[in-house]
């Protein structure tokens, strides 16, 4: 790539893609859209978007990186000197099981398997934000968790990595316990683990997060809307986000229910521990989904279901607000939305950002978009 420089002669930076995972940069629906998104943060950057990261290639000057999924600190970000939140749209984690799911819950006792790095701590400083529920990396000691969580209705097993709600299964009784947990590949097990969690009835699933994009901190609540892909399953179909210029506390100053405080607080509570726990990590992206809802025997639970240190679901909404920002410096809050429709007749809305509209390869027909609601000083 050419240099490339500002109105002041100085060299500019590049914004680049980056493929965590091998034969993963084809045209399907998650690496085009990263790298639509990828280009609209060049553009907020005022950086040239240089496509996906080549390692053989002398790029020139600054490169700001979004990666595909969270990077591990010793694996990825020293090798790419990544050292801090200005040099990645997403996070750096010190071990591997903390991008995953199973970061989320304590160990259901003190001598089953852990990996290198496990935190006991952090699972003590969020037992009190997050559902009832355990992590585990091996058969025997899910099955002990899940006996113990089935004493007081369902549960709900979820792979590790899992996203946009597959890779889950409910069970009901102890036969359906052992037939989820026998589906398992053993393998992943004893190297990501799996979560095994209280089941909720009239589930809401809110967001909360944040994106410092520059010098700019954005920060939101929002819901997200379930859809039925071209199998007709329950999958994540979108989010609307109210984001805020600042932080928490600038969060908390809106007009809220009840609800969406306990989601904020539960969030931030997960938030400052992983940052507190888990020495050298950092996020310039974070969004965590809570959900509300009763279990079987009617009580009402709200917990931090899982973390997204990566570029994510929401992240169209997050740049249509940081977009707002910039277009206009005394706006303070604004209501923004992704949108996932599955099959062949997505009707799309003449001012949304289409970020994918095709047949994807894996899942089928799909269309993703995101658009500014709405926007209000406050």
């Amino acid at each position: 790539m050419n240099e490339a420089y500002d109105h002041k002669g100085t060299t500019r930076g590049a914004v680049v893609r980056y493929c965590c995972k091998a034969g993963a940069n084809g045209q399907d629906h998650e690496s085009t859209t990263q790298r639509a998104l990828a280009k609209k943060l060049a553009a907020l950057k005022q950086f040239d978007f240089a496509g996906d990261f080549d390692a053989a290639r002398r790029y020139g000057c600054p490169l700001y990186f979004v990666p595909s999924d969270t990077l591990i600190a010793d694996n990825f970000a020293h090798t790419l000197a990544i050292r801090g939140k200005q040099d990645l749209f997403g996070g750096v984690v010190p071990y591997p099981f903390a991008a995953t799911k199973t970061i989320t819950h304590g160990l259901a006792a003190a001598g089953a398997a852990a990996p290198h790095g496990w935190s006991a701590r952090f699972a003590q400083q969020v037992q009190e934000v997050v559902l009832p529920g355990f992590s585990a990396f091996s058969l025997n000691d899910a099955g002990d968790a899940g006996r113990r969580l089935l004493e007081r209705g369902s549960v709900r097993i979820k792979q590790a990595g899992g996203i946009g709600g597959l890779g889950q299964s409910v069970a009901n009784d102890a036969a359906e316990l052992e037939a989820g947990l026998q589906a398992l590949d053993e393998l992943e097990l004893r190297r990501d683990g799996v979560v095994i969690e209280r089941n909720l009835n009239e589930v809401s699933t809110l967001s909360v997060g944040q994106a410092l994009i520059g010098e700019v901190l954005a920060t939101y609540y929002g819901t997200q809307r379930l859809t039925r892909n071209n199998r007709g399953q329950q999958v994540y179909g979108g989010s609307t986000l109210m984001v805020v210029r600042g932080d928490f506390d600038r969060l908390l100053q809106l007009d809220l229910s009840p609800e969406v405080r306990t989601a904020i607080a539960q969030a931030r509570t997960y938030h400052s521990a992983a940052m507190e726990c888990f020495a050298g990590m950092f996020a310039s992206r974070c969004n965590y989904d809570i959900a509300q809802g009763v279990d079987d025997e009617g009580r009402w639970h709200s917990g931090v279901l899982e973390q997204s240190w990566r570029i994510g679901g929401a992240s169209g909404a997050e740049l249509a607000a940081h977009e707002a920002f910039r277009a206009d410096s005394a706006l303070e809050l604004v209501c923004s939305s992704t949108t996932e429709v599955y099959g062949d007749h997505a009707a799309v809305p003449s001012d949304a950002t289409v970020y994918f509209q095709g047949v994807d390869e894996r899942v089928g027909a799909l269309t993703k978009y995101a658009r500014l609601e709405s926007h209000a000083n406050t």
